[in-house]
Formats: structure tokens, C-alpha cells, sequence
């Protein structure tokens, strides 16, 4: 046997092992707004600010958080100079806030313009909280992804051809005041959603719901149904299902009297009563685990 063959036969291979996080966003300050850019928003982005420690060792280039970008990629580097983030991408490991924090350093060290390697499987290392400036998102929705090019690339037939697919998978979506991290949709021209992403624990959220279920009280108004809930990211989605008219800006009001319905029953503290336990078993009957 040859020394070479040896070696590849007793070296052992170093193996990269997969972190499981149930709730990678938590401790940001809109974790919940991260959720719904990375679940519930088409097209919509939010500039990042690095760490000073991590603009002394990589440059200070602007970042910008998208929901998505170009064929789901995880990173992108304009001539620019300006970095982009997909949240919404193909290949993810267990820990989605690792995966974003490689992607931007990722993206740091490749020369504007440059395709982005990026690791499918990172390991462990530096997560979003450790690489970003926590604080709130200054979130900007988008009717198109033209915001995704530079001025040169946007002249090219195969980029506006790949564009226009891409702009038409765009369903109208509003970001409502009433609550932080709700969004009304429409996906159909006689039907829409108000999905609203919780900032509380799964538990106490689902406690609160469910009273409020047993109450009669978790309509948004007539002609609302309560289609169920999603859990992403350790958190809750509770999804309304609304006529198609009117638009977003009109269930302003309705959020608002259920949000502040929501806030009351949240500071209850007692034992669910028999009605309640009996929501609450429906309401896990239909959930949806999204992450």
C-alpha cells in the first residue's frame, strides 16, 4: 500500500456538525420583523449596520437585508460595493441567524461584483448578534426587485427577462401600524390575509389566544375567519382570512381593538379554564410548523 493511499485511509474527516436554534432571532430588537421577512414579505429590504469590530477587519461597505435575492441566493455583491442578504434562500442549516452572519462575511471578503461562496453548512461561529448593530429594522416594501441591480446590469435583456418572473411571483402586501411584524396580503383577487408574527413565547401566546378563542373575541370583524396559525422560528403566526376588499389600510382599526384584546388577556395569569383548554387544543389542531 502506498504511504499516499495510507494517509487518505487513516486521516479522519473533519465533519462539520449541524446547531439546531428553535428561536435564532431572539434578543434582536424586532425579532419579530425578521420572522416575517423571512416567512410572510415578497419583497421588501432594510439596510444593516455592521459591528465596529467587524468594519475594522472587513471595510465598511454598506449591507442591505433583503428578503430575497436572485435565484434564492444567500449573498450578493453589486459593483457597487453594496452587499446583499437573502433571507429567504434555498440552503439553510439549523441555526438560520449563523447562516445569515456567514453570508455577510461571506459577502465582506469577495470583491464587489464577485460571486459570493457561501458555506451550505457553516458550524459554528459568529451569529447575527454578534456581527450587526441591534436595533430596529427601517423595512421599505417593494413593488418590484429593481433594487436588486446595478444601473448597468438592469440594461441587460436576460436580467429584465429574469426580473419581470421574478416580479410577478409579487402579491400586493401592506405593512400595518396597528402592530409591530403585521402584514395584510391579498392573494387573491376575493381574498386577502392579516398575519400578525407574536413577539411572545409560543406558550403564553397560545394561552392568550386561546382565551380569547373560548371568548368569541378572535375575529378581526364580520366576514373574518381565524385560518389558524404558523410556528416559525419558536414564535407564533396567527393568520386571518379576510373578504378581498377593502385594502390593507382599512383593517388598521380591527387590528388594533384585537391587539389591544391580545395585550389584556396576556397580563391574565391564571389557569386556563375547561372552554379555554378546550380552544387551545383546537387552536394546536391547526397549526403549522413552518421552521
Amino acid at each position: 500500500m502506498s504511504k499516499r493511499r495510507k494517509s487518505r485511509e487513516t486521516t479522519p474527516k473533519t465533519k462539520l456538525r449541524d446547531i439546531f436554534v428553535a428561536r435564532p432571532f431572539e434578543g434582536l430588537v424586532d425579532e419579530p420583523e425578521w420572522v416575517a421577512l423571512r416567512e410572510l414579505v415578497p419583497a421588501a429590504s432594510a439596510p444593516l449596520t455592521l459591528k465596529p469590530e467587524v468594519i475594522e477587519e472587513y471595510g465598511d461597505r454598506p449591507v442591505t437585508l433583503s428578503t430575497v435575492l436572485p435565484m434564492a441566493w444567500p449573498a450578493m455583491t453589486r459593483r457597487d460595493g453594496r452587499v446583499f442578504i437573502g433571507l429567504q434562500r434555498h440552503v439553510q442549516s439549523g441555526d438560520v441567524s449563523r447562516d445569515l452572519a456567514v453570508a455577510i462575511l461571506s459577502a465582506l471578503r469577495t470583491k464587489p461584483g464577485d460571486t459570493v461562496a457561501v458555506p451550505a453548512l457553516p458550524g459554528e461561529g459568529p451569529r447575527l448578534q454578534d456581527v450587526l448593530v441591534d436595533g430596529p429594522l427601517e423595512i421599505t416594501l417593494h413593488d418590484g426587485f429593481e433594487y436588486w441591480l446595478d444601473a448597468e446590469q438592469a440594461q441587460d435583456a436576460n436580467v429584465k427577462a429574469s426580473l419581470e418572473r421574478a416580479n410577478a411571483s409579487i402579491y400586493p402586501t401592506v405593512r400595518l401600524a396597528a402592530a409591530k411584524a403585521a402584514y395584510w396580503c391579498r392573494v387573491a383577487p376575493e381574498k386577502s390575509h392579516v398575519r400578525w408574527v407574536l413577539p411572545e413565547p409560543e406558550d403564553k401566546a397560545l394561552d392568550a389566544l386561546a382565551r380569547l378563542s373560548a371568548a368569541g373575541e378572535l375575529l378581526l370583524g364580520e366576514d373574518t375567519k381565524f385560518a389558524g396559525m404558523f410556528r416559525a422560528h419558536g414564535v407564533l403566526v396567527p393568520v386571518w382570512d379576510l373578504p378581498g376588499e377593502p385594502e390593507g389600510a382599512d383593517w388598521e382599526a380591527a387590528l388594533a381593538d384585537f391587539a389591544k384584546r391580545y395585550a389584556d388577556t396576556l397580563a391574565v395569569d391564571e389557569p386556563l379554564d375547561a372552554a379555554a383548554r378546550r380552544a387551545k387544543q383546537g387552536l394546536i389542531g391547526r397549526q403549522l410548523t413552518l421552521r
